[in-house]
């Protein structure tokens, strides 16, 4: 009898029962189906200093972003409904926004002073891979501003412009990100240019779509993966090579700030481009 009662009845131990924890499902990153989320009396969204990004403040605090074409997941994220203030019986949709899948999320969390990215901005996104981070990039800046996401994988290229198909704010763009000339027709003036391209180039890469498309005086972000730009040296002494090649480009880094725990090794910096000019007029 013994035997049978282990194998039978409610599902318990590590395998059975409710997911949760660990094993629960992804998207909606740690704790997803641990309930009490979507409940909309239960949670109460608080806007983040960085204006577009919002927290959920419920069970467990996340950050999210509003949803551009609520209804729609975009990788399996978990939706949050809240009655709209200004208007009776309607609702507004925020996507929680995973730091373990975004690097910019994993500097808002870092604590980075200014990410630029807010609503209206214009934002070329250099290795936009299937468009997880560019989804929560196009809900901050939305409908008055344009996100060109470039991603130089075919296959990752296809998701990305099938998630452009609702998302009009957002330029799909499947091409080599060394060559900017190929996307000059399709991407106006920024005014911020987000990178994570992981190629041991990659400050030269930003430093020449910059020379295009940045506006004199905007912004960048560059996310850095140490082992990609030399794996033999210790990360922070890549990062610090890496801030003085911007430099050298006319860019003037103001804050770094390292993944951890999100991602390890990497650190993403954030700054001006030639800014230099203003102070000498």
């Amino acid at each position: 009898m013994r035997g049978g009662a282990r194998g039978g009845g409610a599902p318990r131990g590590r395998g059975g029962g409710a997911p949760r924890g660990r094993g629960a499902p992804r998207g909606g990153g740690r704790g997803g189906a641990r309930g009490g989320r979507g409940g909309g009396a239960k949670v109460v969204i608080e806007p983040h200093r960085h204006e577009g990004i919002f927290i959920a403040k419920g069970k467990e605090d996340a950050l999210v972003t509003r949803n551009m074409v609520p209804g729609e997941s975009v990788y399996g994220e978990k939706r949050i409904s809240v009655d709209d203030p200004s208007e009776e019986g309607k609702k507004i949709e925020y996507r929680v926004w995973n730091p373990f899948r975004s690097k910019i999320a994993a500097a808002v969390l870092g604590g980075v002073d200014n990410i630029h990215v807010k609503p209206g901005a214009k934002v070329l996104y250099l290795g936009a891979a299937s468009g997880t981070s560019v989804s929560h990039v196009s809900d901050i800046v939305g409908p008055t501003g344009v996100v060109y996401a470039v991603e130089f994988s075919h296959r990752s290229g296809r998701d990305l412009i099938n998630m452009a198909k609702k998302r009009t704010n957002i330029v799909p763009i499947v091409e080599d990100a060394r060559m900017p000339l190929k996307y000059r027709m399709l991407v106006g003036m920024v005014d911020v240019i987000f990178a994570d391209v992981a190629q041991p180039d990659q400050a030269r890469i930003v430093a020449l779509n910059a020379q295009y498309f940045l506006k004199v005086a905007g912004h960048f972000i560059i996310s850095i993966k140490a082992s990609c730009v030399d794996s033999t040296a210790a990360p922070e002494a890549v990062f610090a090579s890496e801030v003085s090649k911007l430099k050298k480009d006319n860019f003037k880094p103001q804050e770094q700030v390292t993944l951890e725990p999100y991602e390890r090794d990497h650190a993403v910096v954030i700054g001006t481009y030639r800014a230099a000019k203003k102070a000498k007029a």
